[in-house]
């Protein structure tokens, strides 16, 4: 990082799950610097929905590290999920065109739920002595043709509430788009929507983001939060994170009902 920048900048780990993001600060200025990420962050930076992008460079060993503007903001608590502005956010970042044609430019195919089945029973492989799981897994196969939908959309897939930032200026960003794929909006509205809003806020939410709320949405929202739920499930019990495993029992559970 120093030969790209120079050694009079100070750069420190900005943490996260990889190990590369950094913070690099010189007389004022501070850049948030990431190795590797997404390849459509110049689109993204171009509507105002993450941080804006300063500059891309090459490495000579083939790495690319990206610099942002880094703002003086705060992750989202989980009760701010319900605000209008996360509502609207999603929803451009779904209505955007210019997302969609880069991320079919970058060779990416809608995932299908037939797919994302397949792929939930392989992870779930791990995990599926588990009664929750096997029930949820004969709630996917059961309702697998149901959930077709014809629009897809670019996805962010990680609801998370830490990937919410709101700067001092009342400026949401959602940020840490490694996961995001082409699919059906369901996917991110139904884990936003089960994990943070409460039941009888959910039609006002929808409304704020642009949908009416029926009953096909529901199935759409509620198998896609399902599948979901078991990948992360798996992904934990590989790292033996049986605290979080715990956790999303309950929330497959609850989801379930």
């Amino acid at each position: 990082m120093e030969q790209l920048l120079g050694k009079e900048w100070e750069i420190s780990p900005a943490g996260g799950a990889t190990g590369d993001a950094y913070i690099a600060e010189h007389d004022g200025k501070k850049l948030f610097l990431k190795r590797n990420s997404s390849p459509f962050l110049a689109v993204l930076s171009a509507e105002g929905i993450v941080p804006k992008l300063v500059w891309t460079k090459r490495m000579e060993n083939g790495d690319v590290i990206t610099a942002q503007q880094f703002l003086q903001a705060r992750e989202l608590k989980p009760h701010d999920m319900t605000s209008k502005q996360v509502a609207q956010l999603l929803r451009k970042i779904h209505r955007s065109k210019e997302l969609l044609a880069m991320m079919e430019r970058l060779g990416k195919k809608p995932l299908l739920p037939n797919r994302l089945l397949e792929e939930v029973k392989k992870n779930g492989r791990v995990i599926k002595e588990n009664d929750v799981v096997q029930d949820a897994i004969m709630f996917l196969e059961k309702h697998v043709h149901d959930v077709y939908h014809e629009d897809y959309v670019v996805c962010h897939c990680d609801m998370n509430h830490n990937n919410w930032l709101l700067t001092e200026d009342n400026q949401l960003y959602l940020i840490d788009w490694d996961s995001a794929m082409i699919a059906d909006p369901a996917i991110d509205i139904g884990m936003l929507l089960y994990a943070y809003i409460p039941r009888e806020q959910w039609d006002s939410w929808l409304e704020q983001y642009g949908l009416p709320f029926n009953e096909q949405l529901l199935l759409r929202m509620k198998w896609y939060t399902v599948a979901q739920t078991i990948m992360l499930l798996a992904w934990h019990k590989g790292r033996n994170n049986e605290k979080e495993m715990q956790r999303l029992l309950h929330f497959l559970e609850h989801v379930l009902r």
